[in-house]
């Protein structure tokens, strides 16, 4: 029996407030995190995801009192990150309320952050972030926001993620990301068949035949999208019902 797709709505947050882009740049203010989680709650969304974008060591206090008035909101997992840089830091925002925590630059710098994480919480816990952006033959791994390449393929960085502990893989198209021109097919693909965990899809997304391609064709295990449900261009209710009728396993809202 096959898992159904899920359907992850993000808040990326400066801290207190939602906010979006394009191509991890020109950030625009997108509402209240609690609020939004709360209508994404109830529409039927799977799982959410909360980050802190700014992620800077002054605004954690004020991150994870997002994470709590997040996650009094919610009765779906939450996975919440930004500037998780040791197990005291992963341990406060899993005790502000947070189910899974992410990590991206730190893991990059320090691969065994992996393994750590995964020891204190449980493989299902670790979610290995991953921000791709195309360089001639391959996809590099950028890092700090999407601003830096860390000159690493990929694929073998998230064959290596896994092998440490990650549970799952939470992969950006730096290259799609709030361009609304679908997901990165062939990135997600590649990523999906190199690696065992589950793999969610993210940037780009828009239309409802955008995630039904990218579970059909590129192998992804979910998808998250943030603008298009932030601005009311795609109900997550509704999205459901088309999968639904695509044949593609998804679990309906009551």
């Amino acid at each position: 029996m096959s898992l159904a797709h899920r359907i992850i709505p993000c808040l990326d947050t400066d801290g207190a407030r939602v906010v979006k882009g394009v191509n991890f740049v020109g950030l625009r203010d997108a509402g209240d995190p609690a609020a939004l989680a709360a209508r994404y709650n109830a529409e039927g969304a799977d799982e959410l995801v909360v980050l802190d974008i700014a992620a800077s060591r002054d605004r954690r206090p004020t991150f994870l009192e997002t994470i709590r008035r997040v996650a009094s909101e919610l009765s779906i997992p939450l996975t919440a990150g930004g500037g998780i840089r040791s197990l005291d830091d992963a341990r406060a925002v899993i005790l502000a309320g947070a189910d899974k925590v992410t990590i991206n630059t730190a893991a990059v710098e320090r691969p065994g952050l992996i393994s750590e994480l995964s020891r204190e919480f449980g493989r299902q816990a670790v979610v290995l972030a991953i921000d791709a952006k195309r360089l001639n033959d391959h996809w590099d791994v950028m890092v700090r926001g999407g601003r830096e390449s860390a000159s690493l393929d990929a694929l073998k960085w998230a064959r290596m993620g896994a092998a440490c502990g990650a549970g799952e893989i939470l992969l950006t198209s730096v290259d799609r990301d709030g361009t609304q021109l679908g997901f990165d097919i062939p990135l997600t693909e590649a990523i999906s068949r190199a690696v065992s965990v589950p793999v969610i899809a993210s940037g780009g997304a828009k239309l409802p035949e955008h995630f039904a391609q990218v579970f059909s064709e590129g192998a992804a295990d979910a998808a998250l999208a943030a603008s298009i449900f932030h601005d009311n261009m795609q109900s997550i209710r509704e999205l459901k019902q088309y999968l639904a009728t695509r044949n593609i396993e998804v679990r309906l809202p009551c």
